[in-house]
C-alpha cells in the first residue's frame, strides 16, 4: 500500500460483442449512475474506445477496499452484472490501484 493514505480504484477492461454495444452502454451507465450514490464511490467513470467501439474501461475509485466490497453487494451491481454477461465478447478484467495524486489527504478530491 501507499505511504500515506490513498484510495482504491480499479480499471476494468471489457469488450463487448459488436452487436450489443448499446445494451452494454445502457446497463453500464444505470450501474455507474447507482453507484455514484454510493456513500464509499468516489468515482465511476465509463469510458469507450475510439478505435474501437466494443471496448470499454470503466474507471472506479472507491474509499478504500472494503467500499469496493460493499458495492459489489449492491442489487445494481448484481443487476449489472446479470444483464452484461452475455454481452461479453470475452471476460471482463480488471486492474487495482492505489491513488498516488491526489492523495486521499488532498481537497481536489
Amino acid at each position: 500500500m501507499a505511504d500515506s493514505p490513498s484510495f482504491h480504484s480499479l480499471h476494468v477492461q471489457v469488450h463487448v460483442k459488436a452487436d450489443a454495444i448499446e445494451a452494454f452502454r445502457s446497463a453500464t451507465l444505470a450501474n455507474a449512475g447507482a453507484s455514484v450514490q454510493e456513500q464509499g464511490v468516489l468515482r465511476f467513470d465509463v469510458f469507450q474506445d475510439q478505435d474501437d467501439p466494443t471496448r470499454f474501461v470503466l474507471v472506479e475509485v472507491y474509499r478504500s477496499a472494503d467500499a469496493h466490497a460493499a458495492h459489489r453487494n449492491t442489487a445494481h451491481y448484481a443487476a449489472w452484472r446479470t444483464a452484461v454477461d452475455d454481452l461479453m465478447a470475452e471476460p471482463r478484467t480488471a486492474r487495482k490501484f492505489w491513488s498516488v495524486a491526489p492523495s486521499a489527504t488532498d481537497d481536489a478530491w
